[in-house]
């Protein structure tokens, strides 16, 4: 392996990495919008059929501290590169071996067929509430007698969205959720989810949400900001909203984070008509990028988006990297994914569907690529560049 060793690097240098980073971050989730992916390898990985095969890729590192003086720790930065490769080379992995990601990918189809899915949707709501990691957040008798508002049939979905989640990752990880319900004195509550210090991940946070009261004047205001127009009642506006989302993070550096949510806010007006939109997305943080996860998760969501309209990936895609592109920093924070937000047309009926799709795709799209990278070896300076970059994350998450 042919290794450059960048020591000490300058602020000037560390800044052009940064910017080639982000740049190639963003390349790399375009990758779904080919038409297969042996064109979406093309395209994207122009020399990569130069590379030797079998070879690592490229690794971004910290490489711990060394060389004491005046003003301290000198930090070191290793950029470990396989052969000689292009600019688009160097930021992305060599794809793993395609048969092992298939047998990853098989390993994780739980979810049943479309037809069973739809006749469950169908079933008895406390039959179908056994299978949840908790009772729902709302009465069972209560959702029972309205089974077909909106507001019920979300709650379903995003508890059995929980569930599967939860379900597929205590399965490749042998630890268990710990299961924390909580009240909100407004009105509603919520179930929270946690595995932490498992063998896989350090830990995994799936929750769900559902809450109603009357909105403030401070968040009607930003809603009609945004070009919402609402009639309250003597000044109120009754409303609920609800959601489920997920962070997760693997212990191995080269398991990537998933974040994923998916919500719905109900507004009643004055004259008893309702207002109501539906938003949420998923997308992927790799520590270390891998093209083949990279065309799976992006693939997997590209299918969920095409079965509802041509134009949903390619838009909601574009609306990702600009949700997540982190400007005072330029660069992405992860490969991209989807994104939407008060999306309330066609109709709901179809935007309902569409997000059913789209929660279906949380085990799918991410676990045969925990599956493919279980065993991968480390290194103590990968997990320590793990841990720099998951604070990197968090902190401009924060401030996106």
């Amino acid at each position: 392996m042919a290794t450059i060793v960048l020591c000490s690097m300058s602020k000037t240098a560390q800044a052009a990495v940064r910017r080639c980073t982000g740049l190639h971050l963003k390349r790399l989730s375009d990758c779904a919008l080919h038409a297969s992916p042996h064109s979406r390898s093309a395209v994207l990985f122009p020399g990569a059929g130069r590379l030797p095969r079998g070879s690592g890729g490229v690794r971004f590192m910290s490489h711990g501290t060394t060389g004491a003086s005046a003003g301290g720790r000198a930090r070191w930065r290793v950029l470990a590169v396989s052969g000689a490769v292009t600019a688009v080379g160097a930021v992305v992995g060599i794809a793993a071996n395609a048969k092992h990601f298939q047998r990853a990918e098989m390993a994780t189809k739980i979810a049943p067929a479309n037809a069973v899915q739809e006749c469950e949707e169908e079933g008895d709501i406390l039959e179908r509430c056994r299978a949840f990691m908790s009772p729902p957040v709302t009465d069972v008798s209560v959702l029972q007698s309205r089974k077909g508002e909106m507001r019920t049939r979300m709650e379903m979905l995003i508890m059995k969205t929980q569930a599967d989640f939860c379900r597929a990752l205590e399965e490749v990880d042998g630890g268990t959720f710990t299961v924390d319900r909580w009240e909100r004195k407004e009105g509603g509550g919520g179930i929270s989810c946690v595995m932490q210090d498992g063998k896989v991940f350090e830990k995994a946070g799936v929750n769900v949400s559902v809450v109603f009261g009357h909105l403030t004047e401070e968040a009607a205001k930003q809603m009609r900001s945004r070009g919402k127009i609402l009639k309250g009642k003597d000044g109120k506006l009754p409303f609920c909203a609800m959601g489920v989302s997920s962070v997760i993070h693997p212990k191995n550096p080269h398991i990537p984070t998933v974040h994923f949510n998916y919500r719905y806010f109900e507004i009643e007006e004055e004259d008893g008509n309702k207002q109501w939109w539906f938003g949420g997305g998923t997308d992927l943080t790799p520590v270390y990028i891998n093209r083949e996860d990279a065309v799976h998760f992006h693939g997997t969501l590209k299918e969920a988006c095409d079965k509802h309209h041509p134009q949903y990936y390619p838009d909601f895609k574009k609306w990702c990297d600009r949700y997540f592109y982190i400007r005072h920093r330029g660069e992405t924070r992860g490969i991209g994914g989807i994104f939407f937000d008060d999306l309330d047309s066609p109709n709901q009926e179809e935007v309902f569907s569409f997000v059913k799709s789209c929660a279906r795709t949380v085990v799918p799209c991410y676990l045969p690529i925990v599956y493919k990278h279980l065993n991968d070896s480390f290194t103590d300076e990968e997990k320590d560049w793990q841990q720099v970059r998951r604070g990197r994350c968090v902190k401009d998450t924060q401030t996106v």
